[in-house]
């Protein structure tokens, strides 16, 4: 093969930062990226995460900060003079154009032989599945066919870069799962660095091997999915990573334990952040939260979703505490169940 990413060590985002007029999109974002590694900017609507990307595109300059590939600085350049790949979210495709005229669009651009050009295209092709739809026009493939040939367009000018923003939302439940898998099968094989904008926790998890969560312009936590998964470091990061069972409460520290108190029992639980006897947040997985005849917390079942392989359920305690579980087995609503978890799944957090 010799379609491969251009070769680098670094890509350096120091300080970076975005304002639109007094509004701050992105705040002093620093991270480094190596080659090879799949970086996913995680977090809700409105958090910075796409106008972070637009900046390292250079489809948006820079409000403060740099960014670097290498020892060159970058964020002064034009954005065909970054060499990245870019994939949208609404394919971008031209629709006049065959297939193949869209993938080595990039490498006529670039003035690239016809022998090469042709070559390359025809590597792109084979690598996101395409060969005998090479001559059909954007219209008349299917969305996950369409979201190939931009990923094939991406890659095709060897891009040490590729960054996709959130590429898979147009897609069915069942393609976004096949197109996971193809995105993150092509990146081992160009060996390209990619960063990726998403808002499914789901995605990011099954995807990155490192996750970037971000709010209100700022990186909130970096780590690895199963960092971000287990011990989320604040309460925000926390409920985006599927914690949705977030109780103010209050935590009693007694001889190196801890616990809370959750539908108006005590519950063992792990402290996360430094915190004193008081006015806590204790977060809880749906998942991690389950159905035990010696459970501690006694709620009454009020609804109930079939999920397939089990049963996603909200019950209510005495003092009125919602709280969502999940259950293996069939239960009705307005049936009383107790709940336990595990005192390392029941996470406390400043409640200040």
């Amino acid at each position: 093969m010799s379609i491969a990413a251009r070769d680098f060590r670094e890509l350096r985002l120091e300080g970076m930062s975005r304002s639109f007029g007094s509004l701050s999109a992105v705040k002093d974002v620093t991270l480094n990226v190596k080659r090879g590694e799949f970086i996913a900017l995680l977090g809700p609507s409105g958090c910075g995460k796409s106008t972070a990307l637009n900046c390292l595109a250079g489809l948006l300059p820079l409000s403060g900060g740099s960014i670097w590939l290498d020892q060159t600085r970058i964020d002064r350049l034009k954005p065909e003079e970054r060499g990245f790949g870019m994939v949208f979210q609404n394919y971008a495709l031209f629709p006049h154009m065959s297939v193949r005229d869209n993938i080595g669009f990039g490498l006529v651009m670039q003035n690239r032989p016809k022998a090469e050009l042709d070559r390359k295209v025809d590597e792109a092709l084979a690598i996101v599945r395409l060969i005998d739809q090479s001559e059909k026009f954007p219209g008349e493939l299917s969305g996950g066919q369409q979201q190939r040939v931009a990923i094939a367009r991406a890659i095709v000018i060897e891009p040490p870069l590729v960054l996709m923003d959130e590429p898979l939302s147009n897609l069915d439940a069942k393609l976004r799962l096949e197109m996971r898998a193809e995105i993150r099968r092509i990146h081992d094989l160009i060996g390209s660095a990619t960063i990726y904008v998403t808002h499914d926790q789901e995605e990011a998890l099954s995807l990155a091997d490192r996750i970037v969560v971000m709010r209100s312009g700022e990186v909130r936590q970096v780590g690895t999915p199963e960092d971000l998964y287990v011990r989320p470091a604040h309460a925000d990061v926390a409920e985006f990573m599927g914690y949705r069972n977030q109780i103010r409460t209050r935590m009693t520290a007694s001889g190196g334990s801890h616990t809370v108190s959750i539908g108006g029992v005590s519950v063992p639980a792990t402290p996360v952040e430094p915190t004193l006897d008081g006015p806590a947040i204790a977060a809880v997985r749906p998942d991690d939260l389950k159905i035990a005849p010696d459970g501690a917390v006694s709620v009454t079942v009020e609804t109930v979703q079939y999920h397939g392989h089990d049963f996603y359920c909200s019950g209510r305690a005495s003092d009125g505490t919602e709280l969502y579980f999940r259950s293996p087995v069939k239960i009705v609503t307005g049936e009383a169940v107790r709940l336990a978890a595990a005192a390392n799944r029941v996470l406390i957090y400043s409640g200040v």
